[in-house]
């Protein structure tokens, strides 16, 4: 589904030169659950934005499902993204001012679904999510736990091919942060390809797969197997 090629990006000012992504080379097939794991700083959300198309490399390429996107313009990623690619953020990133039925909505009025489609999807996924009841609250008066299912339910609600999560867990207790795991990986078993951003390796480890970075070069790759061999030594 995913595949770079010598993947660069340079962050400059008018005194400050720093590179975020070094010729990064990186896979991901459909229906896979990748952890990417390493300091701050070391460039994983921007490798997770140009994966997402929110934003482009200076070099390099950039396949998604086959298609060569590394040149495309804003408006290309932004039409590309549509259906293909949902998005969970660490901050939620939901709208205060919308109610929490009208933030799950929010894909859908972009894709010009129907009002009576919009609506029946919009309140099944929120059940899904176990906050159907909270649809007509604002954000701002739901707990850390529920405003990320609520930001979970946007992300699925066009039932996207890819899942792209920034620290999913990072603002949560560890309680909350457990159900957010268990959803992701529902999702997954679902067959929605997922690449998340953690600092957390108890989360990492959930994953088929857990790719570090580290001053933008990707330096080490572990996989299910070497965990299963580490648990049978120990």
């Amino acid at each position: 589904m995913i595949r770079t090629v010598n993947l660069s990006k340079i962050f400059r000012t008018e005194m400050v030169e720093t590179t975020a992504l070094h010729e990064v080379n990186f896979k991901v097939s459909k229906g896979e659950f990748v952890a990417i794991m390493g300091p701050s700083g070391c460039g994983k959300s921007t490798l997770l934005n140009i994966l997402g198309l929110l934003d482009s490399s200076d070099s390099g390429e950039y396949y998604f499902e086959g298609i060569d996107v590394s040149g495309f313009g804003e408006r290309q990623r932004t039409n590309l993204r549509k259906g293909n690619i949902g998005f969970i953020f660490q901050s939620f990133n939901l709208i205060d001012e919308l109610t929490i039925f009208e933030n799950v909505e929010l894909p859908l009025l972009a894709m010009k679904v129907p009002p009576a489609k919009r609506k029946a999807r919009v309140e099944d996924i929120l059940d899904q999510m176990r906050i159907g009841h909270r649809k007509s609250h604002f954000p701002r008066q739901l707990s850390g736990g529920q405003q990320q299912r609520a930001a979970i339910a946007r992300a699925l609600i066009t039932a996207p091919k890819l899942i792209l999560a920034d620290e999913p867990t990072g603002n949560l207790d560890s309680s909350n942060g457990e159900q957010v795991m268990q959803l992701m990986e529902e999702m997954n078993t679902a067959g929605t390809t997922i690449v998340m951003v953690t600092h957390s390796i108890n989360h990492a480890e959930r994953a088929h797969r857990i790719v570090n970075l580290f001053d933008g070069h990707l330096v080490i790759e572990r996989s299910e197997k070497v965990f299963e061999s580490i648990n049978r030594v120990v």
